[in-house]
């Protein structure tokens, strides 16, 4: 009789309608940045569930109040995608081990992130000895080594000064600061505060390069493609609300300044300057000799700071897919994956 009736309880529980079993949960993190609105709108609008309950899954869209932390923790497994720069998906979960793939390639910044001077008309040649605070090893960072490089300069004709992201804002405070490398809404911060500072350098100078993606582990999306399907479907029908015609653009812009703590002509400035991708753009993007020749920038880059690991011998160490699965760098350590099949997926969505 025991086991008889151990037998029906087990058929009543694995006979129950799929709905009543409990769907898995992949977690996404973000971090406070304009760039990450739409995944945001998609979660408090309910497009994110609506979208991961089309794939018979559950999508969580968690907060980390540090950017790295969220990255780093992304790196050790804590979550099953992040939202991140294509430099720090190099140089973070690839430099690692860990074979990444790119789900979707969110935006570009075009005049976010930019290099402040002091002085009467200064010029990107007068950097030469001077001393420029920054957040070492960032965006920031490339942004600046671009910058020196327009002019004929490099990194050892300046002197880097770290500077957190906390504090980046105030450093002009101090009259003898120089220069300074950082993104909005410091970057509007310090030249609406600070008198006789100039933007002489920003992110439009070198568009495409300074990219916000979304990652995930390859294996995990190789055995759960729907989870990018459904992420990637989410993103970009939340995108279609920045468009000011869309009847959701007024929530958006809610959504936006309660998330940064601003308000709403704070917030159109931040977006003003960060272009988000359609589906389309970020295949034409992935597929460009231009992206190939970024990566390569990118990755020299990161092994020039020591980013890729140590006693590397080249910055092909790591290999990086494009849109059109060539490789750049070594082929036989491919770790870092920028695919088009779920922007594919996401076009057809989106198509009329």
């Amino acid at each position: 009789m025991r086991r008889l009736l151990l037998l029906g309880v087990l058929v009543a529980i694995f006979c129950q309608p799929s709905a009543a079993r409990a769907e898995p949960t992949y977690r996404v993190a973000w971090t406070i940045y304009a760039g990450s609105v739409p995944l945001v709108y998609a979660e408090q609008t309910g497009l994110l569930d609506e979208w991961a309950d089309r794939y018979g899954i559950d999508i969580e869209a968690v907060q980390i109040n540090d950017y790295i932390e969220a990255v780093t923790q992304f790196s050790l497994g804590q979550f099953d995608a992040v939202i991140c720069m294509s430099l720090d998906a190099l140089t973070i979960p690839a430099a690692s081990g860990m074979d990444t793939s790119v789900i979707a390639p969110l935006s570009t910044s075009a005049g976010s992130d930019g290099l402040i001077m002091r002085g009467d008309d200064p010029q990107l040649a007068d950097l030469k000895g001077k001393q420029i605070n920054l957040v070492a090893l960032s965006g920031s960072h490339y942004l600046l080594a671009r910058a020196l490089d327009s002019v004929g300069l490099a990194e050892p004709d300046v002197t880097v000064i770290n500077t957190s992201d906390a504090d980046i804002g105030a450093v002009m405070e101090d009259s003898s600061a120089q220069a300074v490398v950082t993104w909005k809404p410091q970057l509007t911060t310090i030249l609406d505060q600070y008198d006789n500072t100039h933007l002489v350098y920003d992110s439009s100078d070198i568009y495409g390069e300074i990219i916000d993606v979304v990652i995930a582990p390859t294996d995990k999306l190789d055995e759960h493609p729907e989870f990018a399907m459904a992420l990637a479907g989410a993103w970009f029908e939340a995108t279609a609300a920045l468009d000011p015609a869309h009847p959701g653009h007024q929530r958006l812009l809610e959504i936006a300044a309660d998330t940064l703590s601003t308000d709403i002509d704070s917030v159109r400035s931040q977006l003003a300057t960060i272009d988000f991708f359609t589906p389309t753009q970020a295949i034409d993007l992935i597929q460009s000799e231009d992206f190939d020749a970024t990566q390569r920038r990118i990755a020299e880059f990161a092994f020039k700071h020591g980013l890729l690991g140590d006693g590397l011998p080249s910055a092909d160490f790591i290999g990086i897919e494009n849109g059109r699965g060539d490789i750049i760098g070594n082929a036989d350590n491919v770790r870092l994956r920028f695919r088009k099949q779920w922007l594919s997926d996401a076009s057809e969505e989106s198509a009329p």
